[in-house]
């Protein structure tokens, strides 16, 4: 974390704001202006992209992957231009866990890939690069989402590390390892071999 100079009572107000922000389920939302299935009744039963590319939609799917990503990455840029670069990286946090355990929704939330990137995005534009260069090349290479979506928050800590942005490289291993967690089943298949490719009908994938 980078020095804290913001008061207390101000960074609590980031942190509630961003979350709440991190919340808004837009994979529902989406589904719901598309008149599709709602993302919670299919597959895992989470409000990310891929169950709503499920419905067979790829424009409500795309839309979901850009507003979830959109939000973490907007609630990194409001607090640092309002308040300061602490305030930034702990709306990243916030706005993260806010789309991982929604009030809202009982706490059952999305599995945090795109709202992962998207604040990574804007913490460090270069890191985030790094980070979606990662994912796209795992996916392209093995055509298995979870796959992508578990090495992608693995690698941005380490290059936070080695572009001297340590402070950040906490706050994404932190976030990493939420991610690790809300997958650990596809990380039992994919080391069991048993991971669905893109296309294939299996009811958990990453996001």
């Amino acid at each position: 974390m980078p020095l804290i100079e913001t008061p207390a009572e101000i960074l609590a107000l980031v942190a509630v704001l961003s979350y709440l922000l991190g919340t808004v389920p837009f994979g529902i939302v989406i589904s719901r202006l598309f008149g599709l299935a709602d993302p919670r009744t299919v597959g895992s039963g989470n409000i990310g992209t891929t169950n709503v590319l499920r419905s067979g939609n790829k424009t409500a799917a795309a839309l979901t992957l850009v507003l979830d990503s959109a939000k973490g990455g907007i609630a990194v840029i409001i607090a640092r231009l309002l308040v300061g670069e602490d305030a930034a990286q702990l709306a990243a946090i916030s706005a993260f866990l806010g789309h991982l355990y929604p009030v809202w929704l009982g706490f059952k939330g999305g599995k945090g890939v795109a709202t992962f990137l998207g604040t990574v995005l804007a913490l460090s534009p270069l890191v985030g690069a790094i980070a979606c260069a990662t994912w796209l090349l795992v996916f392209a290479l093995f055509r298995i989402s979870s796959l992508g979506g578990i090495t992608a928050p693995a690698i941005a800590p380490l290059a936070a590390l080695a572009l001297g942005q340590a402070d950040k490289a906490i706050v994404l291993a932190l976030m990493a390892a939420f991610v690790w967690k809300r997958h650990r089943d596809n990380i039992v298949r994919l080391i069991a071999g048993t991971e669905p490719k893109v296309g294939q009908k299996k009811p958990e994938d990453s996001e």
